[in-house]
């Protein structure tokens, strides 16, 4: 129902970094648990962070623990990534999910709302 589009990908050296965001449209992002996901080529489609309502709590996947951070502005319907100390390993697609049963999940098939994705790519 509520309609996200990402942007702030692109091509990016090792080390560098990058911002996704996320803006919603059709409904206010403020009734949703959020996540970001990627998918690389040849892979599946894996969890990268979650961000609760609110944007009181967040957590992260492993692999971008301590580098990747998930934010929220609810007030400009938008959420966003901040992904610094890039690796090649990151490169991906990078989606924006919702979650309309306001889940603080990192399962993909608890999101029902994706948006297009947004390409990064990490050049070493």
């Amino acid at each position: 129902q509520v309609q996200l589009v990402e942007s702030g990908g692109g091509l990016v050296q090792a080390g560098g970094s990058l911002r996704l965001s996320c803006a919603a449209s059709g409904r206010a992002l403020s009734s949703y648990a959020m996540g970001w996901f990627r998918q690389a080529p040849g892979n599946e489609r894996e969890f990268v962070a979650a961000i609760s309502r609110s944007g009181d709590s967040t957590y992260y996947a492993d692999s971008v623990k301590g580098r990747f951070t998930i934010s929220r502005n609810n007030a400009k319907n938008t959420m966003y990534l901040q992904m610094n100390s890039l690796k090649p390993e990151d490169t991906a697609v990078y989606y924006c999910a919702a979650d309309p049963a306001n889940r603080y999940t990192d399962y993909a098939g608890d999101f029902g709302s994706w948006g297009q994705g947004t390409q990064v790519t990490v050049s070493s």
